[in-house]
């Protein structure tokens, strides 16, 4: 009698400490469900029975997200007993709630640039940025690698003149000498450079545009519009051009130099070999000489010209076109656009053909060898072909995804 009584007064002990599974959780009583309830905010040993229901509540949270979508909050799911109450949402949970509200469109999750049907794009936002930036990789990346062929074309008629007289014999030499791949060599740096580039180019220059234009105010920003077309395009190509000086190297030696590698995979590691990291960017100076002015008249041209196509062609405003006649003076704009940079552009576009292609090679002895008037005028034909074209799609590209994404298009208009 004394053994069982002494057993009662233990177990009457072991009650008076709690049920629940509180504390340090040494104790091995079994515990209710209202002391399972109480255990948040204490550090706990857990039961398999807690493993085993946590085990079916994460199986329950799956099975609401395929029939009913996503739960509300991990609270609801998580505080649900027996009883199907709901409990208050935690911080954590309401944290973490709130940055799911913030990512999420309708029942799936957007990390990215949304779509217009998504909400839009807030004008001047980081994702208004990010969305020119990317507009500016698919325009610059997709068309110069389109144009790789010409590219070979022009870069051998500037550095042997002699040997590539002309637009139609460089192509049937190249193909003669180097099969119908030599016609698209280079094509690795080409895209990822300009695809850099682009970057730089667009992003940078819709961001300059509107500082320019926040510094000046609003009435001097409206009255000197070409100048902030100028300075905004010349300061993004200023960063644009680091981006693409290595791959231009590279390039130009893999097109022009016979032998000297099959693509920008071998060709990277043995320029570097030869010339050194330095090597890289020893066309800089006449690459920023080459692209400056001609992104300047890019940008500057191409807002003035769509001005003045829906002011004195198109019949009726910008905000009456449909977004397919808005596409096709992008396109119009950035070709006249494409033809001036063209005319602008040949001496520096030279100078950087040269000194890649020719060890040692300078600015000077380039010029004495060439002369002014080649400097100007040598594959001048072939570049305005090629410019106009490449800047009238990259013009149409770049807005087609402005588009896409649900904002308009580039280039302001006065009202008619």
């Amino acid at each position: 009698g004394h053994c069982v009584t002494a057993a009662a007064r233990a177990r009457d002990r072991q009650r008076k400490r709690g049920t629940g599974w509180r504390g340090s959780g040494r104790g091995r009583g079994r515990g209710s469900d209202s002391g399972v309830a109480g255990m948040e905010g204490q550090r706990v040993i857990a039961p398999t029975c807690v493993y085993d229901r946590s085990l079916g509540m994460l199986a329950h949270t799956l099975v609401q997200r395929r029939t009913h979508g996503p739960v509300e909050s991990r609270a609801e799911v998580d505080h649900m007993g027996t009883t199907g109450a709901r409990v208050m949402r935690g911080p954590a949970s309401a944290h973490e709630g709130s940055l799911r509200d913030k990512f999420r469109q309708g029942a799936s999750f957007s990390v990215g640039i949304p779509a217009a049907a998504e909400g839009g794009i807030k004008m001047y936002s980081p994702a208004f940025y990010a969305a020119c930036a990317f507009g500016g990789v698919l325009s610059c990346g997709l068309t110069h690698t389109m144009v790789t062929p010409l590219d070979v074309v022009k870069c051998n008629m500037q550095t042997d003149p002699a040997k590539y007289r002309g637009i139609f014999s460089g192509f049937g030499i190249v193909a003669r000498e180097q099969g119908m791949a030599g016609l698209v060599r280079g094509w690795v740096p080409t895209l990822l450079g300009y695809s850099a580039q682009g970057a730089g180019k667009f992003g940078l220059y819709e961001f300059f545009k509107k500082y320019y234009s926040d510094l000046a105010g609003e009435e001097m920003a409206a009255k000197n519009q070409t100048v902030i077309f100028l300075a905004g395009s010349a300061s993004a190509e200023f960063f644009a051009d680091m981006f693409l000086c290595p791959f231009e190297a590279v390039k130009v030696k893999v097109q022009t130099v016979p032998g000297f590698a099959k693509g920008f995979s071998d060709g990277f590691p043995k320029f570097v070999a030869q010339e050194g990291y330095g090597g890289l960017f020893k066309g800089l100076t006449p690459l920023w000489g080459r692209q400056i002015p001609y992104t300047m008249m890019k940008f500057a041209c191409f807002e003035n010209t769509v001005k003045a196509l829906y002011e004195h062609v198109v019949p009726k405003p910008k905000s009456e076109c449909s977004k397919s006649e808005q596409l096709a003076v992008s396109f119009a704009a950035g070709y006249i656009a494409g033809v001036f940079c063209a005319i602008v552009s040949p001496p520096a576009d030279n100078l950087v053909s040269k000194l890649n292609a020719t060890k040692g090679a300078s600015i000077g002895g380039i010029v004495s060898e060439m002369g002014v008037f080649n400097l100007f005028t040598r594959g001048l034909p072939l570049r305005i072909v090629m410019i106009g074209t490449l800047t009238g799609l990259q013009w149409g590209i770049y807005d087609a995804f402005k588009v896409f994404v649900g904002l308009p298009t580039t280039g302001s208009t006065q009202k008619k």
